[in-house]
């Protein structure tokens, strides 16, 4: 719509709250619940979210005229969260935005992950994992599904049947990473490097990258569609829900 200002995707609800929001979750049920989100198109959305998520999300009393005027009561929806937001610049590479976070970074070890897919991934069994092996960088990999049907057919080109949106044999990476604070040095400097095609390669390069492989649920959500088929799971089974 003219003159309107899209949704950011990592604002798009599922559920009527932000995917943003269930990946936290997730990692909230396992007791990690300290955040660095870097922030770049459109930071003012996701300020704003966070800065008004506790008003917008409780029950208060407000005493007006005074300087402590308002109590917020405990709800479901309240959590205790603690959420460092910094602007990595619009046009920065996800790389270079890790790199420029690294102050704010107080652990040697650290997760990092995308901020629109969810899965019921078991995150005390991927660090633990991640320990076992003793390497800089752990991504999780997923078989994911097609976007399609497919046809299946002769040689000759007979259509002989349909197969729907079937699991493709290819890992891929499906975030849910967990690093090392030495690996930060593969991280470079500028606005230009690349987390996929930088990173995460010349660390693979050198024998210091492993795969997690979940075979559990796994979803992102790049487009609409996804968004409402998100939605409808939710509503049915929300597989990824490992919180009460």
């Amino acid at each position: 719509m003219q003159g309107s200002t899209p949704t950011k995707k990592e604002l798009v609800k599922v559920g009527g709250q932000p995917i943003l929001w269930h990946v936290m979750k997730i990692y909230a049920a396992y007791g990690h619940d300290h955040f660095i989100l870097t922030l770049g198109y459109e930071a003012d959305q996701l300020k704003r979210y966070f800065m008004e998520y506790e008003p917008m999300s409780a029950n208060l009393t407000l005493r007006l005229g005074q300087s402590d005027g308002v109590t917020y009561h405990r709800s479901a929806a309240m959590v205790d969260w603690t959420i460092t937001l910094v602007d990595t610049g619009r046009y920065t590479q996800k790389g270079s935005r890790v790199r420029r976070v690294a102050d704010h970074i107080d652990t040697d070890t650290f997760f990092l992950t995308y901020g629109d897919g969810v899965g019921d991934v078991d995150i005390e069994a991927l660090l633990a994992f991640h320990r076992h092996h003793g390497r800089l960088a752990t991504v999780t990999a997923v078989h994911p599904h097609s976007q399609y049907g497919i046809l299946k057919t002769t040689a000759a080109g007979q259509v002989t049947g349909f197969g729907e949106k079937p699991v493709l044999k290819h890992w891929i990476n499906a975030g849910f990473m967990v690093i090392e604070r030495a690996a930060l040095d593969y991280f470079g400097e500028g606005d230009d490097v690349d987390l996929e095609r930088q990173v995460l390669p010349q660390i693979a390069a050198e024998g210091q990258l492993m795969a997690y492989r979940h075979t559990g649920f796994w979803r992102s959500m790049d487009t609409f569609k996804e968004a409402l088929a998100l939605d409808e799971i939710w509503r049915t089974s929300a597989p990824w829900k490992m919180w009460e």
